[in-house]
């Protein structure tokens, strides 16, 4: 019989301008998670690279033996963990850049891709204006994967403000919403936990989304706190903004005493309004 429970851990990665660097670090820190308990790794959004459209073409390499696939493939082998690998900027083999997150089974096999499917494009006068669309294509999938626990979804940063993905997810049987994510210092304070919070509370599944370490001298400065929130909206686990690693112990039956307590998943009126996983 299935274990009722696992234990996650959120990297929070301290990423440099070294690819070389980011790849090394990466290991140390989910050999270190693993060594913990941990039975599920993220890592955070360009996790191998600085986060920026004048970096995506630089970084960017093919999914299939490229350098960072192939690290994350030994590392999910060598630490026996289901690894969700973050992102890396992608090189289709159409010559199309995508921000692609790739998850890795404890064997060391690729279990799912998801590329991003919102792009990061927003403009906040006075205080940032970002176009991931400038460089990068957007995926057009959803993406869930299976273990021994039950399925776990998977979204990138923006992907989290659409509540449609976290929704779907959940009423198609996965137990929590995975999203490594880089929110800056003008949208972390506002909505980082704020949002995986609701998604959690809409949909009573586990939210977490982790991201990189704060680095002021950067282009693009992370907000951090990577955070697991609860099927009640209850932060279990957080952090501040230096590199860390966050843990939180995800049970099952807290899904099931949620819904059995608040029971909306048995409440939906879809004779009022459509479900939105029904074509899904």
């Amino acid at each position: 019989m299935a274990s009722r429970s696992f234990k996650l851990a959120l990297v929070q990665l301290a990423v440099t301008a070294s690819k070389e660097a980011n790849l090394s670090n990466a290991r140390q820190k989910v050999t270190e998670a693993a060594r913990k308990g941990a039975n599920v790794v993220v890592l955070p959004e360009c996790f191998n690279s600085p986060y920026g459209t004048e970096h995506f073409p630089k970084y960017a390499e093919p999914l299939d033996n490229g350098p960072s696939t192939s690290a994350l493939s030994k590392m999910a082998k060598e630490a026996g963990v289901y690894l969700v690998g973050g992102s890396i900027p992608e090189l289709s083999g159409d010559s199309k850049y995508f921000n692609t997150c790739t998850v890795w089974s404890p064997t060391g096999n690729r279990l799912a891709v998801h590329r991003k499917v919102h792009l990061f494009d927003i403009d906040v006068p006075g205080k940032i204006r970002f176009q991931e669309s400038e460089v990068l294509h957007p995926g057009s999938t959803m993406t869930h994967f299976q273990t021994e626990w039950g399925k776990i979804g998977v979204g990138i940063c923006y992907d989290i403000r659409f509540p449609e993905l976290a929704m779907i997810a959940a009423r198609k049987g996965c137990i929590a919403m995975l999203y490594p994510g880089a929110f800056n210092m003008t949208t972390g304070p506002l909505h980082w936990e704020l949002l995986q919070r609701a998604r959690a509370v809409d949909n009573q599944i586990y939210v977490a989304a982790c991201s990189p370490a704060r680095d002021t001298g950067a282009g693009y400065t992370a907000w951090g706190h990577s955070t697991v929130v609860d099927p009640q909206g209850i932060v279990l686990a957080t952090t501040e903004e230096k590199e860390d690693i966050v843990y939180a112990d995800i049970q099952l039956d807290r899904i099931a005493e949620t819904r059995q307590h608040i029971p909306v998943t048995t409440q939906r009126r879809f004779d009022v309004y459509p479900d939105v996983s029904a074509s899904q």
